[in-house]
């Protein structure tokens, strides 16, 4: 059995599961999300926790075990808590700015590029070096703090560029640190 699949998703308090059909909706705190998932898949709610069953053991529906649990469970915990991830900007005259509910990156580039989040999702500049990306959706949280992030990937060669917080950037030593 998936090792991911067959456990449990814990239901904290204050979040509310409807399961119909193959649609599962999770309302918490922060909001409501809604997904529906293969029609193979067994979707239940025992006592406090959703279960995810598999009817055979081909390679396909493991593969959809786990995948729909994980699911499940990122939308119990965006709902709950949400989701955040953080960027950094690094290098002389790389700033962000705060337009409406976007941001205003200026990197480098002949123009100022902005970046619209969708709705739900949240977009906050700190200082004028790092920008934090919050909502209840995973997925979309991901696409919108990679979407920033490609304006100006790090450098390798130095270090300069946008990047996550948590990211490390290996600089190359370039022509002249081959010699020696």
């Amino acid at each position: 059995m998936s090792r991911i699949g067959k456990q449990a998703v814990a239901l904290p308090s204050g979040v509310d599961v409807q399961i119909d059909g193959q649609a599962v909706t999770v309302q918490g705190p922060l909001g409501a999300l809604s997904q529906s998932f293969h029609r193979d898949m067994s979707i239940s709610r025992d006592n406090g926790t959703v279960v995810v069953t598999r009817p055979s053991d081909s390679g396909e529906h493991k593969a959809l075990h786990g995948l729909t649990r994980s699911l499940i469970n990122n939308m119990v915990i965006g709902v709950s808590a949400g989701f955040e991830k953080n960027l950094q900007l690094v290098g002389v005259g790389y700033r962000a700015a705060q337009s409406g509910k976007g941001v205003t990156l200026s990197v480098m580039l002949s123009h100022q590029v902005t970046v619209e989040p969708p709705p739900g999702i949240t977009v906050e500049v700190q200082g004028t070096t790092r920008i934090r990306v919050r909502g209840i959706d995973k997925q979309a949280v991901g696409q919108i703090a990679a979407e920033i992030r490609k304006v100006r990937p790090p450098n390798i060669f130095t270090g300069k560029g946008i990047r996550y917080a948590d990211e490390v950037v290996h600089i190359k030593p370039g022509k002249s640190g081959r010699r020696v």
